[in-house]
């Protein structure tokens, strides 16, 4: 055994199988468990001894293994499988004595596990030849046998067809059919080069199936059930490309009737488009019942995609020419289609409606008579020439704006009650992935500095067992000294002080350390948080403060002015000085308006901090006021590092004057807020800017954070995602609402990713509930983006959309109003203008026309003639205004 273990240390391959075969089932077994404890021990050797060990003790592992199952767990170990060169040429050589009933067991088991690599996938591949079963088919084998297949194309430099790879492999029909039962599809196989389809995968199935390789009924039942399940866009469009590759006869089609009916009704766009033709064959051979065709047409015309829509609402012409007796069944179906968002939607089915009504019932006559309350203004009239009679005069009720209410201030509420309380609290705000969350961090960093005053010992006893797990706590002291130095670990800082796990030099030093000295807003406003975190290490080492002065009184990070003076005058009764960075920041956040009252009362403490209290609130200036006007400059949106090129665009960004009194009074980490800046002295180089912690430092100077932060937001309307993500929050601060929220409210309504129209209309919808939307402000703002093309009109007709579609037609109008004349004005039409100019419309039918009075440009292009969508939204917008100006 000890010669064995020997050769296993020294990795000497070659000797083990030998060593093995003197050992009997008891020897063996002895010799597992000291490999078990030499495993362990080769983790922390040097990386060329480890690898020659650990390739030694899984070979001599998997011979000294006498169950399937235990030897199949030994082989899977995730520390076992990194090899560079497979050592599973010598596992095969010590598992030459097994019996093909243990091999096959083998096979199977490590087949189930993740096989990931060839060097796996031929393991068991060879087991189970050796064992003569069928080959084990799991997930991780087929997508190791597909890279396999990939790899096998490529061959002296050139490119072998892929149909004469998967030709020659023997295993097509075990493989194959597995293939497309995987929840997601390798990407080597789902993915198809537009340059070379015939080569393809799904070419070379169906070329397989035309051959006979492999079975054409269990292929298109495979391909039909993914396309019905859904998944990812490319494992999508490979099943459709095999279906359509096969050509399935109309027998095949007809047999799977219910499930084209599914994918028309369910699935996505390019699905659900193929599942309509496949319906039309059908109905057009009279294999689709006229209840099976209202069914799935009473689903499709319930989606917002227009060209199925129309597409369908064209097949039901056609039936109702070729049976006019289907009227009966079909016309409550397309009566459905009178409430379709889409206006040609409606029209086109009221036409179809007014073909099939002689042919119905009174009583359903009727019904669709009264759908038609359903269509929009612009078709009332042409209603009331189809249905007379039957179309009820309905009173129209006195328009209402609808928003959404202002959102509520949440307090933060009283601190924690006890330390079990607190430190729930804490463990929570540290381990949470809501880590970043306003109320929670603040709430446990006052609660921190609190109770290390009055209860210390109790929390550290508490706080000790609860955090055991965190790196700092384990961790050299040295190495957390180090790297809390140089990385912002948040409350960390804090707890890690408390706990002694940061000595006092290294917080005296983390404070004196300049922050905020960065070129950018984003590193001006991390670094005011730093220095909180690090004034607070300090202070719950020394326990002297009873609480902190900048803590929020609401969720938002505004805290009341009476709430600050009452706080200062505990100070004050203690005879303490309050913290310069946490007194700076309380600065910040005080409420300024309508604080006369607040500022007598903080005057009449006779203390430096109450006076300098008294005169911010007096001042009630902002932290840098917003210089208005715009300016227009080249800015670095992206870089292609492959040909070095920069990519610029224009912008519209605003700049900030400096603030004497910020740079004079407040400490060093706040200099660059009392700074002037503009875009062109902003260089930023962040990763990642996002922090919801920023509104919170300046929660009540929303327009200067808007106008510093300007460069990241106006980066949406480009390739950046996420960057319009803390508009809603501006919308919630406080101080005036103008050029700058509005000017970034506007890029993120033209924003490239939904997403961020979506966080867009969130932040219009709470301005405007608040009463501190300025439409023609916002509509001022689009006009100069749209004519810099920063901002595209269909964009915009997206996010103008989704907000009227809450109730807001009112609003969405007065902003849209000032936008269309100078689009209406080019001697082109930009892409979108007619989705905008269908906004429009929608919102003065509900609403009533503009406020400023008629569009100009609109009759012109309502005169212009033809059928095109601009033409037609333009007339329907002008007869809107005309309808309800009379």
């Amino acid at each position: 055994m000890n010669t064995l273990l020997d050769a296993v240390r020294e990795g000497r391959m070659d000797d083990i199988r030998p060593l093995l075969s003197r050992l009997d089932r008891g020897g063996r077994k002895a010799v597992l468990d000291e490999l078990k404890v030499l495993r362990k021990e080769a983790r922390g050797w040097r990386w060329g001894e480890r690898t020659r060990a650990r390739k030694a003790i899984l070979v001599a592992g998997a011979g000294c293994h006498t169950g399937a199952a235990g030897c199949a767990t030994w082989l899977g170990g995730r520390d076992m499988r990194d090899w560079v060169h497979s050592p599973y040429p010598w596992v095969l050589e010590v598992l030459g004595d097994r019996e093909p009933d243990w091999l096959a067991d083998l096979a199977r088991r490590l087949a189930a596990r993740a096989v990931e690599s060839d060097a796996e996938y031929c393991l068991v591949e060879e087991l189970a030849r050796r064992a003569g079963c069928p080959l084990p088919v799991s997930d991780g084998m087929v997508l190791a046998w597909a890279e396999r297949v990939n790899s096998s194309r490529w061959q002296a430099g050139s490119e072998k067809p892929l149909v004469d790879v998967l030709r020659a492999d023997t295993r097509l029909d075990v493989l194959v059919p597995h293939l497309l039962t995987m929840p997601e599809l390798p990407s080597v196989v789902a993915w198809v080069d537009s340059n070379s389809p015939a080569n393809s995968w799904p070419a070379a199935l169906t070329a397989l199936v035309a051959e006979g390789l492999l079975d054409r009924a269990a292929l298109l039942d495979a391909c039909t059930a993914r396309l019905l399940r859904g998944g990812k866009p490319t494992d999508l469009r490979f099943c459709l490309l095999v279906v359509r590759g096969l050509g399935p006869t109309s027998e095949e089609e007809a047999a799977r009737v219910a499930d084209w009916m599914a994918m028309a009704a369910d699935g996505p766009s390019p699905v659900a488009g193929h599942a309509q033709e496949v319906l039309a064959r059908l109905d057009a051979q009279g294999a689709l019942s006229v209840r099976q065709l209202a069914e799935v047409s009473g689903a499709v015309l319930f989606r917002t995609e227009k060209k199925l829509v129309r597409a369908q609402l064209i097949q039901l012409g056609k039936v109702l020419r070729r049976n006019p007796s289907a009227a009966e069944k079909l016309l409550p179906v397309i009566a459905d289609a009178f409430g379709h968002p889409d206006t040609d939607a409606q029209e086109r089915a009221l036409k179809l409606a007014a073909r099939a009504l002689p042919a119905a019932t009174p009583e359903v006559r009727e019904e669709t008579a009264r759908m038609a309350s359903l269509l929009a203004p612009v078709h009332r009239e042409a209603a009331r020439a189809v249905f007379g009679d039957l179309l009820e005069d309905e009173p129209e009720a006195a328009y209402e704006e609808v928003l959404p209410p202002p959102p509520a201030l949440r307090p933060l509420g009283p601190p924690p009650g006890s330390v079990a309380e607190l430190t729930e609290e804490v463990t929570a705000a540290l381990l949470s992935p809501d880590a970043e969350d306003i109320t929670a961090f603040e709430r446990a960093l006052d609660g921190l500095v609190r109770y290390a005053r009055t209860d210390r010992e109790e929390l550290v006893a508490a706080l000790e067992p609860a955090l055991a797990g965190q790196w700092w706590a384990t961790a050299p002291k040295g190495e957390v000294e180090w790297r809390m130095s140089r990385n912002h670990y948040g409350l960390h800082i804090v707890v890690a002080s408390l706990l002694g796990r940061v000595s006092r030099q290294s917080v005296h030093d983390g404070q004196a350390h300049p922050t905020g000295r960065g070129r950018c807003c984003h590193d001006a406003l991390n670094g005011i948080l730093y220095a909180r975190l690090w004034e607070a290490a300090a202070e719950v080492r020394s326990g002297r403060l009873p609480y902190l002065l900048a803590t929020p009184t609401w969720h938002t990070g505004t805290i009341d002015a009476g709430d600050l003076v009452e706080r200062l005058r505990g100070y004050q009764a203690l005879g303490l000085r309050a913290g310069p960075v946490d007194f700076a920041q309380a600065l910040l956040r005080v409420r300024r308006t309508d604080a006369k009252e607040a500022a007598q009362e903080a005057s009449a403490l006779g203390t430096k901090e109450g006076d300098r209290l008294a005169a911010w609130l007096l001042a009630d200036e902002p932290l840098a006021a917003v210089i208005p006007r715009h300016v227009d400059t080249d800015v670095e949106i992206g870089r292609d590092w492959l040909r070095q090129t920069v990519i610029k665009a224009r912008r519209v960004l605003l700049t900030t004057r400096d603030n004497p009194l910020v740079r004079q009074s407040f400490p060093q980490p706040f200099q660059w807020l009392g700074s002037a800046h503009s875009p062109r002295n902003q260089n930023c180089y962040c990763w990642i800017a996002e922090s919801p912690q920023w509104t919170a430092t300046l929660p009540e100077d929303g327009e200067t954070l808007a106008a510093w932060l300007l460069p990241s937001v106006a980066a949406c309307v480009q390739e950046e995602r996420g960057t319009a993500w803390l508009l809603p929050a501006l919308a919630e601060t406080g101080g005036p609402a103008a050029g700058a929220i509005h000017l970034a409210l506007a890029y993120g309504l033209g924003a490239r990713h939904a997403e961020d129209r979506l966080a867009a209309v969130d932040a219009l919808l709470v301005l405007a509930a608040r009463g501190r939307l300025d439409t023609a402000l916002l509509g001022g703002e689009l006009d100069v983006l749209l004519e810099q093309d920063s901002v595209k009109p269909n964009r915009l007709a997206d996010s103008a959309r989704t907000a009227a579609g809450t109730g807001a037609y009112g609003t969405v109008l007065s902003v849209l109003a000032p936008v269309l004349p100078a689009l209406l004005a080019r001697e082109k039409a930009p892409r979108g203008l007619s989705d905008l100019l269908a906004v429009a419309a929608e919102c003065a039918e509900h609403s009533g026309p503009p406020t400023t009075g008629p569009v100009p440009g609109l009759a012109e292009t309502a005169a212009r003639g033809g059928t095109t969508q601009l033409v037609r939204q333009a007339i329907r917008l002008e007869a809107a205004c005309r309808v309800a100006a009379g």
